[in-house]
């Protein structure tokens, strides 16, 4: 199950982490065809391609009440080449978009585990539109292509901006709190 919908101005718990169990892997995987398959249109059936074969996949999940499969948010992350980490995937359930910081402790936990994997760069192909997002966060445009017949940002996060994590699958204090209005 994705969550989608709530209440209005209901308070959304989350934590993230590193996916381990079966369903936290099948929850983001479910996320990931909803926004790019459903959604966005960019994928016909199904995301998935080699790179899930070797990646890690990091997770955000309603804190409360957590059920199986309340996978919320979700990023994968690679090594291309020794030293040199792509995270691709990233995916906010459309209910949970309002939580700026969701997206932003994705990307924070992405960057930060590869940091402790020994990443000495860190590279992502953005969606145009969510560029100015990343350049808050320390990321620079090393240029543009079209992925998928969309207009992406080929980025390069400037990597003193981020801590190793060494370890991402009990990364407990990785939580936040907010607020959303509908």
């Amino acid at each position: 199950m994705i969550i989608e919908q709530f209440p209005p101005f209901r308070a959304a718990h989350f934590r993230i982490k590193q996916a381990d169990d079966a369903w936290e892997h099948r929850g983001a995987a479910a996320l990931r065809r909803l926004v790019f398959c459903k959604e966005q249109r960019i994928f016909r059936d199904d995301d998935r391609d080699a790179i899930d074969d070797e990646a890690t996949t990091l997770i955000a999940f309603d804190y409360v009440g957590v059920a199986a499969g309340d996978v919320i948010g979700t990023v994968r992350i690679h090594e291309a080449e020794p030293g040199i980490w792509w995270g691709s995937r990233l995916a906010v359930a459309p209910a949970y978009r309002r939580v700026g910081a969701l997206g932003t402790a994705l990307i924070r936990l992405a960057v930060g585990t590869a940091r402790g994997r020994g990443c000495t760069r860190f590279h992502a192909h953005v969606q145009a539109q969510n560029g100015p997002l990343f350049m808050r966060l320390h990321w620079r445009t090393r240029g543009t292509l079209s992925l998928h017949g969309h207009p992406h940002l080929e980025m390069e996060a400037d990597l003193d901006h981020y801590p190793p994590v060494i370890d991402a699958a009990s990364v407990a204090g990785w939580h936040a709190t907010a607020r959303i209005a509908a």
